[in-house]
């Protein structure tokens, strides 16, 4: 049976639906905090923050429709380096698990990449 050049085993394709999905819901709930709440940014810090979460990962699940491993590797990156800074400048994690969970399409992009 000739698969072709695009075929991948429906485990992959499942996997990469779940991703855009969830990745559309991550999106639309972070812009819903950051319209519902507002920007009060007070700092470099703060900024940079910003950038990485909800930003960054926002722009690299985006990214991820198209591009999966480069928009996987941005989101999951700009998770990373918030976690670091956050760590850096308070000298604990960040706590609980939603940070994880709006991130979380970036990892499964990135293994449906493979």
């Amino acid at each position: 049976m000739d698969r072709g050049v695009n075929y991948h085993p429906r485990w992959v394709s499942g996997l990469r639906w779940t991703a855009r999905v969830w990745s559309v819901v991550s999106v639309v709930l972070l812009l819903g905090f950051i319209i519902g709440e507002g920007i009060h940014l007070s700092g470099p810090k703060e900024w940079i923050g910003f950038a990485l979460f909800p930003i960054g990962i926002s722009v690299g699940m985006v990214l991820a429709w198209r591009h999966e491993r480069l928009g996987g590797a941005i989101t999951v990156g700009s998770l990373l380096a918030f976690y670091v800074l956050y760590f850096a400048t308070t000298g604990a994690p960040p706590k609980g698990w939603a940070w994880l969970v709006f991130a979380a399409p970036g990892f499964l992009f990135l293994l449906s990449s493979l």
